[in-house]
């Protein structure tokens, strides 16, 4: 037998699959009926096509240590950004006026801030390359697929290393480790290595003093 969509060959555990596999049943979603009307953006429409044209054309242009021209451009949009902040030209930022960035944080190549909520991110943190911090999500028990936001908060000292997925509405503890690509869909506590898909705390961070 093979499969409708592949043409290769099912395997027997995907004959004998308990559940059923119907790519073609009828969907029970309706996207037509998707509605975002309630949600607040926080600036006017101009303000967010301004933002979305410096971001897309003076954002990365500006040279790689060009670190305090960075934050005074997401400054003048709104967003916090303290002393010593270090953000590479091909962050991105949805909405800087829902972002907040401790002094002396690093922002990795790649990052993303989907800010459609809140982001809080402590003093001395490290958000590494290509990690996606994501405030939106979607109510699949609804059919019109309604939108969901929820802040995220970064502790003081956290290291967040590459690739990593932090969901919407999570605390991560201050001094906290991240591993590499990670899947964040829960709080993580202070100062603990964490790790996995989906992330677990794993065992004490020690710093020295």
């Amino acid at each position: 037998m093979t499969s409708p969509i592949s043409n290769y060959p099912l395997s027997e555990a995907d004959e004998s699959a308990p559940l059923p596999i119907a790519p073609y049943a009828p969907a029970q979603v309706d996207l037509r009926q998707y509605d975002q009307t309630g949600f607040d953006r926080g600036r006017p429409g101009w303000q967010i096509l301004l933002w979305w044209l410096v971001q897309s054309i003076a954002f990365p242009l500006t040279p790689h240590f060009a670190n305090s021209t960075r934050a005074a451009l997401l400054r003048g949009f709104g967003a916090q950004v303290g002393q010593g902040v270090i953000i590479r030209p091909t962050a991105r930022f949805t909405y800087p006026w829902k972002v907040s960035l401790g002094d002396h944080s690093w922002i990795g190549d790649n990052v993303v801030l989907y800010s459609l909520d809140r982001i809080e991110i402590g003093q001395h943190c490290v958000i590494s390359q290509k990690s996606y911090l994501c405030t939106g999500s979607h109510d699949i028990q609804d059919p019109a697929f309604g939108l969901k936001t929820a802040p995220i908060v970064i502790g003081n000292g956290v290291w967040v290393a590459s690739d990593c997925l932090i969901a919407a509405g999570v605390t991560i503890g201050a001094n906290a480790v991240i591993g590499a690509r990670s899947l964040v869909t829960h709080n993580m506590p202070n100062q603990q290595v964490c790790w996995g898909s989906p992330c677990r705390p794993q065992y004490l961070r020690k710093i020295q003093t």
